[in-house]
């Protein structure tokens, strides 16, 4: 299993692959993944020239760790093919498909993958997949997508084209989003998947961009899409489990491992009734803590 499927991906900043000025260097901005765009930021005649300048970001570019996904072209353009060849070429980490509302959308890109694997002699298996529920049948398809791959680590909202395809429009409540919301992430960790959030585009309005990055930690959201690297800072705080937090995640953990041992299924963590069912939850705040680096534990 490719060790990548379940990375820290707090954040995933858009990136337009048509402006190399803006892909050359923001690992400095430390997002755990950028996105660098062939698709709705690109302009049409502007294609080639963006692919040209991925291909040398790749190659050429240390990003220091932070994950490449590419967004490439829809199916339903005559562009997607030759992005494949490129991502796989270039050796990107993963690759974003927009527009996805049923399996075999995830099945031709994975076909693809594999064949341009074969042609520049690339591994098996080493670029994962992210599906962008951008409809209203994407969205009521999201388990079959997600179970779509074993190279799929997840899938992410797109609110402006879901919202246009519902027939309203983004409010900044959350009202017309929330429904997908819930679905996605049902969906997603059904399929023991990762699942993101939409990009929120008023980088005017840092509170309502907290409060809803809050909101969607709250349902069980693994990151948020960004478009400015203000919005990193934040939402990594949001995503980092705090200190109270890991210590009474560490606590349910080795009280656990100790009781179950002894046949006591049930006991108290400051002050709190605790049982197996806890569990889970405990080691997932451990391993994300690990994962941002704040803690250095034994468990």
């Amino acid at each position: 299993m490719n060790p990548n499927l379940k990375r820290l991906r707090r954040t995933m900043m858009f990136l337009n692959c048509q402006k190399p000025g803006l892909i050359k260097d923001p690992y400095i901005y430390k997002p755990d993944s950028i996105m660098l765009d062939l698709e709705d930021a690109v302009a049409e005649n502007q294609k080639d020239a963006a692919r040209f300048s991925l291909y040398h970001a790749l190659q050429e570019i240390d990003y220091h760790g932070v994950e490449r996904v590419v967004r490439i072209n829809g199916l339903d353009t005559p562009h997607w093919q030759e992005d494949v060849r490129v991502c796989v070429a270039g050796g990107c980490d993963s690759i974003r498909i927009p527009k996805v509302e049923h399996a075999k959308d995830v099945h031709i890109i994975e076909e693809a993958v594999r064949k341009a694997e074969d042609e520049f002699g690339r591994e098996h298996g080493r670029i994962l997949l992210m599906a962008a529920l951008e409809s209203t049948l994407g969205i009521l398809n999201a388990y079959e997508i997600c179970t779509s791959s074993e190279l799929l680590f997840g899938c992410a909202l797109s609110g402006g084209d879901y919202t246009k395809d519902l027939q309203t429009k983004i409010t900044g409540t959350g009202v017309e989003l929330n429904g997908a919301r819930q679905l996605m992430i049902i969906a997603a960790r059904a399929a023991k998947k990762q699942c993101f959030d939409t990009v929120f585009t008023n980088l005017d309005d840092m509170e309502g961009f907290i409060k809803e990055t809050e909101m969607i930690k709250l349902m069980g959201f693994d990151g948020k899409s960004i478009v400015n690297p203000r919005q990193i800072a934040p939402t990594h705080k949001i995503f980092t489990p705090t200190e109270k937090e890991i210590d009474f995640a560490e606590k349910v953990v080795k009280e656990i491992d100790s009781k179950k041992a002894m046949g006591i299924g049930v006991f108290t963590v400051n002050g709190k009734m605790i049982d197996i069912a806890f569990y889970d939850g405990a080691k997932r705040t451990i391993d994300m803590a690990k994962a941002a680096g704040v803690y250095e534990g034994d468990l």
